[in-house]
């Protein structure tokens, strides 16, 4: 394997390793708010002012980290129904220009939602709930785009690097779905 292409292949393990700890995090994070609210909402009959505020930003961190994770493991959304509408010999360019497309559209995603997050920072908005700056928890936004504009240009780049179709199907037959 030549080595960029090496280079490539960590560097998606280690963006996998990454969103994995910040997605259980995260997610760890919402259980446990979730949890004490409840619990302080029966013990003292009143919840935490923090607890939703605090729940809806580590749910940001889920579904943001969640979405490279989708991607990472070929299980992201994809229309399939026009798959048997091109011939079969088509499918290896069909497929790098579907990682390119993705990427693009990452990429537009990440520099819309920097803009939106930079813009947050320099007005110096604030959480009304939290009275804490709100661009710490924006900024999952160009990052998880961004790093998923990367993953796909990899993937592109180096279509042996991207989950199989096939191991993608297999695993789903596997849960129990279809």
């Amino acid at each position: 394997m030549p080595e960029m292409q090496q280079t490539a292949k960590w560097l998606l393990r280690r963006l996998r390793s990454i969103e994995s700890l910040l997605c259980i995090s995260a997610f760890c994070l919402l259980a446990g708010v979730i949890f004490a609210d409840v619990v302080s909402r029966e013990l003292r009959g009143a919840g935490f002012y923090w607890a939703t505020q605090t729940g809806v930003w580590a749910n940001v961190v889920v579904v943001m980290a969640g979405f490279g994770l989708a991607s990472a493991s070929g299980m992201h959304l994809r229309p399939r129904f026009a798959d048997g509408w091109l011939p079969r010999s088509w499918a290896p360019a069909i497929t790098r220009l579907q990682h390119v497309c993705m990427s693009l559209f990452c990429f537009g995603a990440a520099a819309l939602a920097a803009g939106v997050t930079f813009e947050s920072w320099q007005l110096g908005e604030i959480s009304i709930e939290l009275f804490v700056p709100i661009w710490p928890v924006q900024i999952m936004l160009p990052l998880a785009f961004g790093a998923a504009a990367v993953r796909h240009a990899l993937y592109a780049i180096w279509p042996e690097l991207a989950p199989s179709e096939a191991a993608v199907t297999s695993d789903l037959k596997g849960k129990g779905s279809r």
